[in-house]
């Protein structure tokens, strides 16, 4: 029996990162002997073991044979025959498919090579039988893009090819849903969404986005004029803003309505807040985003505009847009909104440095109305429906002291 650490652990050492998990295969033994060394079997489909003490995970040495559709039709062969480079054989990329054993690295696929030229590569042509590995790759570019990685030609073709079979299709919601929030939580998201374009699984997996690329937008306001763009802008600068997967996600889909205007009415898109509600439950429904990223999201897609047009708004306005993110009660959602709503304004060709004063005028006026003490409005009489009507109207009264107050300020400044 011989134990190699393998995977990410070894990459990231080589890359001089930290080593936040580590994965073991074991090579020359059988279920019983690893029980029998006080592992615990967790694995159903294939063994898999939890260490007696660091609970961390120790895998038999597996092959893998393609029996039906999707990353689910694998059937799994382990045994004590089963060697290393057969088992390193089956993974993804050279920079995942390499082990250590007693600080030796072993490298059947030149995983050093591409980690050296910066390139993620497919190990061999078994990458294409399992669909998975297309969202896999887009997530490991996203997270290494920063480093200077990119996708050798000889592996987009294949998961272009992947994509063309039809394979793709065939994914589980819920591992769409598991890559796509580690790649929102990746150092350059934007990336993952560019590598789907490029062979083509965003059009079968998030079409509602897909769509958005080549639909035009007024360019005095969107220099960058192209929807799809402006979608991966403010992804990108919501990433600058925050490490929420909720704010980032929100940013990308907030357009989607944009995708529904007719052509006779481009570059305008009158409406499409409302209209993007339908898009943004669909696409949350059909990959299972959370509640908490799905609500967002439908706020920030109906309120963005509104925010933008802060100073403008009436108190009453200003108000509803904070109900609606039920503020009062817990303001973190709300918090998250204007971080949406500044993300898309600064998700423009040469607005990136742009101040956003709509983020601080909402935050003025949230407190504004929080000011008001429903206590006081009690002792004065106030009760019932009677009291609920007061309290708005009195949130409101704060709210346009506010706006004369920063009207008063501006003037003073010019």
């Amino acid at each position: 029996m011989k134990i190699y650490l393998v995977g990410g652990a070894v990459r990231d050492r080589l890359l001089g990162l930290p080593v936040k998990d580590r994965d073991w295969v074991v090579v020359g033994a059988t279920p019983q002997q690893m029980i029998d060394d006080g592992y615990q079997q967790v694995g159903a489909d294939f063994p898999v073991f939890l260490h007696p003490k660091t609970r961390e995970e120790y895998a038999l040495a597996r092959t893998e044979r393609k029996k039906g559709k999707g990353y689910l039709g694998f059937e799994c062969f382990s045994s004590p025959d089963v060697t290393l480079e057969e088992d390193l054989k089956r993974r993804d990329l050279t920079i995942n498919a390499m082990a250590s054993l007693d600080n030796e690295i072993i490298d059947p696929y030149h995983g050093q090579d591409d980690l050296k030229q910066k390139t993620l590569r497919h190990v061999s042509s078994a990458f294409s039988e399992d669909p998975l590995r297309i969202l896999r790759v887009a997530r490991f570019a996203a997270r290494f893009s920063h480093l200077g990685f990119s996708i050798a030609d000889e592996t987009i073709t294949l998961m272009t090819e992947i994509v063309d079979s039809g394979e793709a299709a065939h994914l589980v919601a819920e591992r769409v849903w598991q890559e796509t929030a580690r790649a929102l939580s990746e150092q350059s998201p934007w990336v993952y969404f560019e590598t789907l374009k490029e062979c083509g699984a965003l059009s079968v997996l998030f079409p509602e986005l897909d769509t958005l690329f080549g639909i035009p937008q007024p360019e005095q306001h969107h220099p960058e004029i192209d929807t799809g763009v402006h979608s991966l802008m403010s992804l990108k600068v919501a990433c600058e803003l925050s490490t929420d997967i909720a704010v980032r996600f929100a940013a990308l889909v907030h357009d989607l309505g944009k995708g529904l205007t007719p052509t006779s009415e481009w570059p305008k898109h009158h409406g499409h807040e409302k209209k993007g509600l339908s898009l943004i439950k669909k696409l949350c429904t059909r990959i299972k985003v959370p509640n908490e990223v799905r609500t967002l999201s439908l706020l920030a897609g109906e309120f963005h505009t509104h925010v933008h047009r802060a100073f403008e708004l009436k108190p009453a306005t200003v108000l509803k847009v904070i109900k609606s993110s039920d503020a009062f009660r817990n303001n973190e959602r709300f918090r998250q909104l204007l971080l949406v709503c500044e993300a898309d304004a600064k998700g423009r060709t040469g607005f990136e440095n742009c101040t956003y004063a709509q983020h601080q005028y909402f935050l003025d006026a949230f407190e504004a109305a929080r000011s008001v003490q429903a206590s006081t409005l009690i002792e004065q009489g106030f009760s019932g429906k009677e009291l609920g009507q007061a309290l708005q109207r009195s949130q409101q009264a704060q709210i346009q002291r506010l706006k004369q107050n920063y009207a008063l300020t501006k003037s003073q400044q010019e």
